[in-house]
């Protein structure tokens, strides 16, 4: 529920002073709007979390989840019926971001959800999106996720899906093909598949209809070969490719053995150590690795084992579903993951950029913060990191399992930027500790796991998605440089060295490799690649934000800025050079397949805060890119209904997976664009000018 309680500008006021600059009444009026709307959004409870928008086929494989289940969906049915058919594209079909062409995939399962609630095949909606999917080659194209969705109703056939036999469940972490050298994502949401792909089941259409019928035979360009081989892409790449050889080879022996099925005596063992490894992930609450694909799938998984729907993991799994629920006036979808701890953490730090006095409602927010610190001594991170104590923060609600190393790293900012007092606290400590013992061999840092980066596993049949693995990745590492160079300078300010001093050490160490990192991975062009946000001008400002704590010229860093200025004078041309003729910086996610396109793209508020931060600790505040980029955000500032302002966002600027799969966050276009103003007014890191770009 909302915060409630009224909303007056008391308590909301910038504090501090500031130069002289035309500019900056306007910068104060609007990081003082943007403050009362942030209040506006807040829970009761202290904690924030917008809506996290994605492509209809996490809605979509509910409505097949209820119909497999025999779940009734008449309460919702005309709710999901109507946000289906508002998220339509032009040319008939359902895309994978806003304004883009339309995706063969998440258009087959949106109309195979919309034919299973009952809407028409002569429906307008139906016959558009029948027309483009045959343009685009029809269910043959589809990728393996839904392969496996179709064949569980008989629509696909299950010889043309990869097999996934549960023994994978009892190879030794130690064993490279191990599901612990599988992303966590990946993990969580294949080992239910282990147990599907066994029972291969098949379920029954609506209206009583045989899956043998010709139910989805519209969508097949020949529905009379439906035999269709997965790397149809890709048909001789196997032979240029060892990995994908061996995966491949295998994966033919295992269709020729039937998927070890018959005459197997372990694999009742194994399918009860999938069972095993299911019910002790779940959460008491039902969720699961804060995504729905892996709830989803325990759902069915649990159900195919035995496992009654009035069960208490299939009651609790489905009301967790309920809570990833979201429903407006366009209708009713299921977000594919909720982001209370992110967006919790990004906030506190706009505010705290933003000089905001603090009141109860931030200490609130802070209170609820750090009271979901993940302290229990397990998760998947300690298989390959035993000895590592915890002490990181989760992305969703209920997730004790998989803490993340961005999410920790945005928690320490956002604490020590509301409490300076609390850089040397507890929660700080076990927090960096955590950090620290995450650091991979490159110097970088993954999502979930350490040293996760057998990118053999992405030629593994089923990985059409190339998503079987966490590496470091430059955003992931530059958010935890910057924290950690947040911390080094209030512990110095704060002279509480000697009781953080455990932890400088390595914190020196860790950095300095970090730093070889990020110049390891800097694109020729100045650059650097964004795994989680799009994309380029995403991965920049992580890099260059962090970059900034560590090359003033009385730093004890000094040798090292004296390496690093190259690189950063590097990405501030490409910087400027890509900054749009409104003043804005937008990129669009067709970047991910031609880094031709790196930077390209409409404005958006995100976007042109990242760059914004990204240029303002090496530009002065006068400098024409940052006055043009301050000009755009003020410029595109919206009042709420309320009293409050805000800006709007259509693009989906977050990322799930590169190529396949993106985010629309709800709030980026909130608190990313105050962070910007507020680093504008009241700088966290004073311009540095050894760092500025020698002019042409």
């Amino acid at each position: 529920m909302l915060q409630t309680e009224a909303i007056t500008t008391e308590g909301l006021r910038i504090q501090g002073q500031a130069p002289d600059d035309p500019l900056l009444p306007r910068v104060k009026q609007a990081l003082e709007l943007s403050g009362l709307h942030s209040r506006e959004l807040m829970h009761s409870d202290g904690h924030w979390c917008g809506e996290v928008r994605t492509n209809a086929t996490t809605t979509a494989e509910h409505v097949l989840l209820c119909q497999a289940l025999g779940i009734d969906l008449d309460a919702d049915r005309e709710a999901f019926i109507s946000w289906f058919r508002s998220t339509q594209g032009a040319d008939g079909g359902w895309s994978i971001v806003p304004d883009h062409v339309g995706d063969i995939s998440v258009t087959v399962e949106a109309y195979l959800a919309l034919k299973i609630l009952g809407v028409s095949e002569d429906d307008a909606t139906m016959r558009s999106a029948r027309d483009f999917a045959i343009t685009a080659g029809g269910v043959a194209r589809v990728r393996i996720f839904t392969r496996i969705y179709l064949a569980m109703f008989g629509l696909f056939p299950w010889a043309a899906v990869p097999e996934l036999p549960p023994e994978l469940i009892l190879l030794p972490s130690m064993v490279p093909v191990s599901i612990y050298h599988w992303s966590a994502w990946a993990r969580a949401t294949v080992v239910p598949l282990l147990i599907i792909s066994h029972h291969r089941p098949i379920y029954a259409l609506p209206a009583g209809k045989s899956t043998s019928s010709n139910y989805l035979d519209e969508l097949w360009c020949n529905p009379k070969d439906k035999m269709v081989p997965y790397n149809h892409d890709q048909p001789t790449a196997w032979r240029f490719d060892p990995f994908m050889l061996i995966f491949t080879l295998a994966d033919s022996i295992l269709h020729r053995l039937n998927g070890l099925r018959s005459l197997n005596p372990i694999r009742p063992f194994a399918l009860r150590k999938c069972v095993d490894w299911i019910l002790e992930h779940q959460e008491d609450v039902g969720d699961i690795g804060d995504i729905m694909p892996p709830l989803h799938g325990t759902i069915l998984a649990l159900n195919l084992e035995g496992y009654p729907l009035h069960s208490d993991p299939i009651r609790q799994g489905l009301e967790a579903i309920e809570r990833f629920a979201y429903r407006d006036k366009h209708g009713k979808r299921i977000q594919t993951t909720v982001s209370p701890f992110w967006d919790t953490s990004l906030m506190l730090i706009a505010l705290g950029d933003a000089r905001m006095e603090s009141g109860p409602w931030l200490t609130r927010s802070l209170g609820w913060l750090q009271q979901h610190q993940r302290l229990g001594n397990y998760g998947d991170w300690k298989v390959n990191n035993p000895g590592l104590k915890a002490g990181g923060f989760s992305f969703g609600y209920f997730n004790t399992w998989y803490p993340d190393v961005d999410d920790t790293a945005s928690a320490v900012m956002a604490i020590i930027r509301q409490d300076e007092r609390l850089v040397s606290s507890a929660s700080i400590l076990d927090a960096l500790n955590w950090l620290l013992g995450m650091q991979n061999t490159d110097g970088g840092w993954g999502a979930f796991d350490r040293d996760n980066n057998n990118l053999f596993l992405n030629k593994i049949p089923f990985s059409d998605m190339e998503a079987l693995c966490d590496p470091s990745t430059a955003d992931v590492t530059g958010h935890v440089l910057e924290a950690f160079g947040v911390f080094l300078a209030v512990s110095a300010r704060q002279e509480s060295q000697n009781k953080a001093n455990v932890l400088t050490d390595r914190i020196a160490s860790a950095s300095r490799k970090a730093l070889c990192y990020l110049s390891a991975t800097q694109e020729p062009s100045g650059a650097w690649y964004g795994r989680w946000g799009c994309n380029y001008i995403y991965g920049t400002s992580a890099a260059l934000c962090a970059m900034a704590y560590f090359g003033s010229k009385d730093s004890i860093w000094s040798k090292r800025a004296d390496g690093m200025k190259n690189d950063v004078d590097l990405a501030i041309r490409w910087l400027e050079t890509v900054q749009n003729r409104d003043g804005g910086w937008g990129e669009t996610v067709d970047s991910y397949k031609d880094s031709s396109r790196a930077g390209s793209g409409p404005s958006t508020a995100s976007q042109t805060a990242w760059a914004l931060m990204a240029l303002l600790p090496y530009l002065p505040p006068s400098s024409w890119a940052i006055q043009r980029g301050v000009e755009y955000l003020l410029r595109t500032q919206t009042r709420t209904a309320s009293q409050g302002a805000t800006w709007q966002e259509k693009a989906y600027t977050g990322t799930g997976f590169p190529k396949h799969f993106y985010m629309g966050y709800s709030l980026y276009s909130h608190y990313f664009p105050m962070m910007a103003l507020g680093r504008y007014a009241y700088p966290c890191i004073e311009w540095q000018e050894n760092w500025r770009p020698k002019t042409e």
